[in-house]
């Protein structure tokens, strides 16, 4: 059998037999003793060996009285043909590993804030169970996760509510409070009592973009209520956020697990009269899977 290589040649298949009995004859320089490893006799290994040496088209074997010796290109041939007979032994195994979720390749999207400790948890929790899996990472807002997740580009989003129930299965990962970040010098930054919001009215304000962090910008307007800034810059990210406070250019409300950054010039107080842990993190995947490391990965998703 052969195969149409690109410039239009005939490039022939090597036959795994004829490799596998080539392997045989240089481990043992004999044809003989290669013979009874194989379970053959010796004229077919014979036969095989000459096909294989018109298939690469250079001579592979020297044969001598007393056995076989390697020509300089069977030797470069020989860690070739134990690599390829590898590949292929593994193979079959590899292939059922990959269907029983064992092995394979989860891609994983999640936001900045989930990466300052839920991610960090996840991860590890997964190479524990799953060491075959490989995981790949992907930095993004909630948003492009989901847009993501359609065009089958990410399996798994650790992404903010809501999740479009129809379209995306979905769970529950993570709740945390939020807290004020306060600059270090500023008046209230000095007590480290809860705090009524009603404190940073006529503060200048660092607050979420309702187009770019949808979920963050709705839940502070909430808790913010009629509260009346001095001044509002909208933000996208967390970590900015916090890096502007730093800066002395206003404060912020932000979830509890930004407190990891620890920036010089940061404070941060809990606030007083919230429900319990606003901030909700949620693992999201398409409700059609197809991949099955992902439904393993799925198992290990714990609040």
């Amino acid at each position: 059998m052969t195969a149409t290589a690109t410039d239009g040649d005939a490039v022939p298949m090597l036959s795994l037999e004829h490799v596998r009995g080539f392997v045989a004859v240089a481990e043992e320089a004999h044809f003989g003793r290669a013979a009874r490893r194989l379970q053959m006799t010796q004229p077919p290994l014979s036969r095989q060996i000459q096909r294989l040496e018109r298939d690469v088209g250079v001579r592979l074997l020297d044969r001598t009285q007393r056995g076989v010796a390697l020509t300089p290109a069977g030797r470069a041939f020989l860690e070739e043909a134990r690599r390829l007979l590898a590949l292929a032994d593994a193979a079959p195994e590899t292939a059922r590993r990959v269907a029983s979720g064992q092995a394979g390749t989860v891609r994983v999207g999640f936001t900045a804030t989930a990466g300052f400790g839920v991610l960090g948890r996840l991860l590890n929790r997964i190479e524990a169970a799953l060491p075959d899996v490989e995981l790949v990472l992907n930095e993004l807002v909630t948003a492009d996760q989901f847009d993501r997740l359609r065009s089958g580009a990410l399996d798994l989003a650790l992404a903010r509510p809501p999740v479009g129930t129809e379209e995306f299965a979905s769970r529950l990962v993570h709740r945390e409070p939020l807290v004020a970040a306060l600059p270090a010098g500023h008046p209230l930054a000095a007590d480290s009592a809860p705090m009524p919001v009603e404190l940073l009215d006529g503060e200048a304000l660092l607050r979420y973009s309702p187009d770019q962090a949808r979920y963050f910008a709705d839940l502070t307007a909430r808790i913010l209520g009629p509260v009346n800034p001095a001044s509002t810059h909208f933000l996208t990210q967390v970590h900015t956020m916090v890096g502007l406070v730093a800066a002395g250019r206003g404060v912020a409300l932000v979830p509890a697990s930004a407190t990891r950054l620890r920036l010089d010039g940061v404070r941060f107080r809990p606030l007083a009269g919230l429900p319990d842990d606003p901030v909700e993190l949620h693992a999201a995947w398409r409700r059609t899977v197809v991949n099955p490391a992902l439904l393993k990965v799925i198992e290990l998703l714990d609040p």
